[in-house]
């Protein structure tokens, strides 16, 4: 299939499927490109230097950036590069709108130039704003999402629909629940456990503890990208949607629980800090998140850990990150 583009390589997520990419060796080459911006090469530092892999220091929102040559003889796109801050994009909505929307647009007109087959696109959960329908499926609507990276997400979307529909792109999105795992830079887990090694007797919790959403361990959620790929590419799909994550939620106290005995400590005090009258951490934050996922698992893919288990395995990893 030619070489294979990674953007966002250094960052969370894709630096988990440049590993899984390379250890399938079914692309003559894997190009990451990342502007290094939260993302870091200590991440990818296995595959640096190596004759299978190439990394491009470029900034998506430059059309004219030498990045847009590593698509030239690329078989497929992974477009997971994207400002992941919910929280912030409230408080700096151009930032969203620039590192999401124009960005992906960049790459969306680089595929076209070069003639890229595929674009794999990492979406959210955040497109559903707050569902009327819990679990919440592909097919519901109206989709309002009430934060700006959501929209953003969203906005991008319609996008790669567009253009599948235009220039004969072939698309996969995957709308993921709260990806965690070690290399993690931001999000509640690593919230919790920055503030409890600062003061491990009182824990503050955006919120009131009582949001409850769905978490996916990161290699699964690559492993579910990747057999999500393989399984609509086999079947010649044109432009899919799938829900990825578990089938179960956990509310916020939970994981401070979770996070508070992996620390080893105890009579931690919570202090529960609502933005909202009705208990949510932050305006846009969606208060209630659990996708339906039978459509993924009628494709024979099961997740290995659920919500808490990829909770305590992220923590574990993190602690051990720290202390290195």
């Amino acid at each position: 299939m030619g070489g294979v583009v990674v953007t966002g390589a250094a960052g969370f997520i894709g630096s988990y499927l440049v590993d899984a990419l390379a250890s399938r060796r079914g692309f003559e080459e894997i190009i990451g490109v990342d502007n290094l911006s939260s993302g870091s090469l200590d991440n990818l530092r296995s595959h640096l230097g190596r004759g299978y892999f190439r990394f491009i220091r470029g900034d998506l929102k430059d059309p004219r950036g030498g990045w847009v040559d590593g698509f030239r003889d690329a078989g497929v796109v992974f477009h997971f590069a994207a400002n992941p801050e919910v929280r912030l994009s409230s408080e700096s909505p151009k930032a969203s709108f620039w590192d999401n929307v124009v960005a992906s647009f960049n790459v969306l007109e680089a595929a076209r130039r070069f003639g890229v087959e595929w674009i794999v696109y990492a979406s959210t959960s955040t497109v559903y704003g707050d569902a009327g329908v819990i679990p919440t499926p592909e097919d519901y609507h109206p989709l309002r999402p009430i934060s700006v990276y959501g929209a953003s997400k969203l906005a991008v979307e319609n996008l790669i629909h567009s253009y599948c529909s235009l220039y004969g792109i072939r698309g996969l999105i995957v709308r993921y629940a709260n990806v965690v795992g070690p290399r993690s830079n931001h999000g509640v887990i690593v919230d919790f456990i920055r503030k409890l090694r600062e003061n491990p007797r009182v824990l503050e919790i955006l919120g009131d503890g009582s949001q409850r959403k769905s978490y996916l361990y990161v290699g699964d959620a690559v492993d579910a990208t990747l057999h999500l790929f393989d399984y609509v590419r086999d079947r010649n799909g044109v432009f899919e949607v799938f829900n990825v994550g578990s089938s179960d939620w956990i509310t916020v106290r939970e994981i401070a629980d979770i996070v508070v005995g992996e620390m080893g400590l105890e009579g931690v005090e919570y202090r529960f800090r609502p933005a909202t009258s009705d208990g949510r951490g932050w305006p846009g934050d969606v208060k209630f998140m659990l996708l339906d996922v039978p459509r993924l698992l009628s494709t024979g893919w099961r997740p290995r850990y659920d919500s808490a288990g990829a909770v305590r395995l992220t923590v574990r990893g993190l602690l051990q990150s720290y202390d290195r």
